[in-house]
């Protein structure tokens, strides 16, 4: 099974501020969808939130510690390689990590593939990607997205591979 990290980052590696995402782009949206959906995908319990609802066409496998919540719609595990275990042991052919902050930092030595937006804009994020080791990772595609209707920022759009 791959295990695909999918994650937008403006200049500084933020992600987040303030539990929400700091930007509109309807075209990473779109892309998102069209990659994640028919997969299982992970995220931890602040990520679920802020998304605040079960996402079609997606198996939602949500990591939390707290044994005071009952989600509907999603499978709640302890730890992420249980989660990583559950989607392997299902058939997933390819699992999306889609955040947070902790929960990419305890799987990007994990990840097979990156799926980055690189947003032009420093958001003064409070949440960060881990940092992408060139000497770990190369650029397979990428490709430049102009503004557009719906889209806050200028964006690019990259799939990484890790080197072996």
């Amino acid at each position: 099974m791959i295990i695909s990290l999918i994650a937008a980052v403006d200049t500084k590696g933020g992600i987040g501020k303030e539990n929400r995402l700091p930007w509109h782009l309807s075209s990473d949206l779109k892309r998102f969808k069209q990659l994640t959906t028919g997969h299982y995908i992970a995220m931890g319990r602040k990520t679920y939130n802020s998304i605040g609802k079960a996402l079609p066409g997606r198996i939602m496998l949500v990591i939390t510690h707290r044994r005071d919540i009952d989600i509907n719609d999603v499978i709640l595990f302890d730890s992420i390689g249980s989660a990583i275990t559950y989607a392997k042991d299902h058939g997933e052919n390819e699992l999306f990590i889609i955040g947070g902050g902790e929960i990419f930092l305890d799987t990007i030595d994990l990840a097979d593939r990156i799926y980055l937006t690189l947003v032009h804009v420093d958001c003064s994020a409070d949440v960060f990607f881990p940092a992408i080791r060139d000497d770990a990772w190369q650029v397979i595609t990428s490709m430049v997205v102009d503004k557009q209707a719906g889209d806050d920022y200028k964006t690019d759009f990259k799939i990484l591979e890790r080197k072996h």
